[in-house]
């Protein structure tokens, strides 16, 4: 019996009949490799692209949306409030990028790809992200494993660090006290990154390419009732797709309480902008690396940039925190433990004013590692969140990821994928 295709105005997709026996039509789903492989066929009958709608246009979906488009889909962009909002964990001025993330991971070869992405894009769109500072991850625990076992890693991943005694710290950056540090690694093409302007211009060179993007919330109603054929919007419309790509940040689990649900905990995360002393450029993203200090809180800083001041937090998380309507107040607690360890660390900023505070949130999970998978009962949906305050920086490398696996059928790596957690409750 020989299947031949047929259009189905019907179904609006693709079936295939036998010539013997016309009336029997055997529907088959078009996976989003054969949509593509059909839009680069002659046959006006192949002409379709897939119609994909990616859910927030932070770091983890403008990227995706971007590199959809780039393989040649049909995209629409959504985010509720914009790219890089003030409610957004892709909000704020600066994040971190580095690839020290301890052994056996993932994530520094992941960072590794991003760094290149990161400066693929900036050549092309002729805008400076990155800003190449270095960073320094001080080690002030008596337990250095992670430190150790950071390093394979960064090699495998080439990323250029060096390891540096305290001697050497303490003349190349004599401004920090290295009082209890016993080493540190260094790791000089990585730096900064601009958060806001970044997803801003991620999502322009979407519109400019020919993406589709839209101010608009989607509703939760309906979302977990499989299939899932279309999204209510907030305006009123609905927005239909072939796939759906939700990359919510700290809204993942409110939007699927069954599928996530308390797995991505929205946390309050304070930031801190300190004005170094007039005339003392020693606290400057010149003449100082970002900084992180391994020690029983993990304290992280990034140098004064853009005239803002010196950016630094406490990185434990925080209480539980509403992105939507939370007040973004930060505690006096824990300004005052910023306070005590700045006066310690960076001696020449005691006592100097406080200019400027913001209010994050991380969307954290139980591990802290990252969700990247298909909705337990829709395979038409991804899923991919879970920050975890670790995010922004993969943005591009993550966006490539999971272009391939939407638009080839792929399948997620173990390591992010929500079986994970079973697995962990059934242990």
């Amino acid at each position: 019996m020989r299947l031949l295709p047929v259009k189905d105005a019907a179904r609006g997709s693709l079936v295939f009949s036998t010539r013997e026996k016309p009336h029997r039509i055997f529907p088959v789903p078009l996976s989003p490799r054969i949509l593509l492989i059909a839009h680069k066929a002659k046959s006006s009958l192949m002409k379709v692209k897939p119609h994909i709608a990616v859910i927030g246009a932070g770091a983890f979906g403008g990227w995706t949306a971007f590199q959809l488009l780039e393989r040649g889909a049909r995209v629409t962009l959504l985010d509720a409030w914009g790219p890089g909002n003030s409610r957004a964990s892709s909000g704020g001025e600066t994040r971190i990028m580095r690839g020290t993330y301890g052994p056996d991971q993932p994530y520094s070869k992941l960072a590794g790809r991003a760094l290149k992405l990161w400066q693929k894009y900036e050549r092309r769109w002729k805008c400076r992200f990155l800003h190449r500072t270095g960073v320094l991850w001080m080690v002030s625990s008596r337990d250095d494993a992670y430190e150790r076992g950071s390093l394979a890693m960064l090699g495998e991943a080439r990323i250029k660090f060096q390891e540096f005694s305290t001697t050497e710290m303490k003349k190349r950056w004599p401004q920090i006290n290295f009082s209890d540090v016993h080493w540190g690694i260094y790791e000089p093409e990585c730096g900064y990154l601009d958060a806001r302007a970044s997803c801003q211009a991620v999502v322009d060179a979407f519109v400019d390419e020919g993406g589709a993007y839209r101010q608009a919330a989607v509703l939760s109603h309906g979302l977990e009732d499989a299939p899932l054929r279309s999204l209510n919007l907030s305006d009123g419309s609905r927005l239909k797709a072939d796939y759906y790509v939700f990359a919510c940040g700290p809204w993942m689990g409110e939007l699927f309480p069954k599928a996530i649900g308390a797995l991505v905990r929205p946390t309050k995360q304070d930031i801190f902008f300190f004005g170094p002393p007039a005339g003392d450029s020693r606290f400057a993203d010149a003449q100082l690396p970002v900084w992180g200090d391994h020690r029983d809180r993990f304290f992280y800083g990034i140098p004064g940039s853009d005239a803002r001041g010196f950016k630094m937090a406490d990185d434990t998380r925080g209480a539980a925190f509403d992105p939507t309507y939370g007040e973004r107040v930060v505690s006096p607690a824990t300004l005052k433990r910023v306070r005590d360890y700045l006066a310690f660390r960076f001696p020449a900023m005691k006592d100097v004013p406080l200019l400027e505070t913001r209010v994050c949130q991380y969307e954290q999970t139980p591990d802290s590692n990252f969700i990247l998978d298909r909705h337990p009962l829709m395979d038409n949906v991804w899923l991919l969140g879970g920050g975890s305050g670790h995010g922004f920086k993969h943005g591009p490398a993550l966006g490539e990821k999971m272009a391939e696996l939407v638009l080839k059928d792929g399948e997620p790596d173990q390591f992010w994928s929500l079986s994970r957690f079973q697995k962990a409750k059934a242990e």
